[in-house]
């Protein structure tokens, strides 16, 4: 993962991937909404559920933006072409810039709204973790002929160590790591993962791994709330394991990315194919 990675477009995603943006779109229009003023009220499987931006603070707004994410997954739209296509309808909402807001408490606080920065990571953050979870409901489907899987890391300059070293590693689609570590696992996190037979693991040499005993979670601070000074805390899981020189290293996933994305959404999609 690169925390300064460009950002990768629907249409990049299809071709790494081969996938269609239906099962994506799917995890995108399934999710209901909620109103949050930081980030770290909403974290991990709770995304699942429900899409949210911090501080917009109407379901008009959060329609808006949800509406243009669908728009950019389904027409293969960049992220100059995102921001161009919506910038100017949350201006028009007032939610663009440095502004003074108050929140539900009455107490007001200068925030950072919209901006192209902000834009980059809701649109890089929602299209990759959309991608993810279709990829892993296709996974899902084909366990009984591709029952293990393998992380693979884009291995540049700007790869974290951790996520370096998870590279080419082989799980079972059901150990229990994948429930936190199935990417992306942190911002602009480039990570994927492929499913492989058995014949594949033997013929390309692969070796089988289990993270029994080597899996821990551990609680570690995301920041004070500047309205209450309270100090933010979030799960994380790790795993320790080796680089390929055997160095020791702990992959650890970022606060808020402690899941897996799209949990369920194989078995909603067969529930819908059911009634129809």
């Amino acid at each position: 993962m690169a925390s300064a990675a460009k950002p990768v477009n629907p249409a990049d995603l299809k071709a790494i991937f081969g996938l269609e943006p239906k099962k994506a779109m799917e995890y995108l229009k399934s999710k209901g909404y909620a109103i949050t003023w930081n980030w770290q009220e909403m974290l991990d499987q709770a995304h699942d559920q429900a899409f949210t931006v911090a501080k917009a603070m109407r379901l008009d707004l959060l329609s808006d933006i949800r509406g243009a994410l669908e728009t950019a997954l389904q027409d293969g739209q960049t992220l100059k072409q995102f921001i161009a296509a919506l910038q100017p309808t949350l201006e028009s909402q007032g939610w663009w810039g440095q502004q003074v807001i108050v929140d539900s408490q009455g107490v007001g606080e200068l925030v950072q709204l919209g901006s192209p920065r902000r834009l980059r990571t809701i649109y890089q953050t929602n299209l990759q973790s959309a991608y993810m979870a279709g990829r892993k409901a296709d996974m899902e489907e084909t366990t009984d002929t591709h029952p293990y899987w393998m992380y693979v890391a884009i291995l540049d300059g700007k790869t974290r160590p951790s996520h370096r070293a998870l590279h080419g590693q082989v799980f079972r689609h059901d150990d229990p790591i994948w429930a936190a570590i199935f990417p992306p696992n942190g911002f602009n996190c480039r990570c994927r993962v492929v499913a492989l037979t058995e014949a594949a693991v033997k013929r390309r040499g692969l070796r089988i791994v289990s993270s029994e005993g080597r899996m821990f979670t551990e609680t570690v601070e995301t920041g004070t709330d500047k309205r209450t000074g309270e100090i933010r805390t979030a799960e994380v899981t790790g795993l320790r394991t080796t680089d390929a020189a055997g160095k020791a290293v702990t992959f650890r996933t970022d606060p808020g990315f402690n899941h897996a994305p799209g949990a369920g959404l194989a078995d909603m999609l067969k529930r819908k194919q059911t009634a129809a």
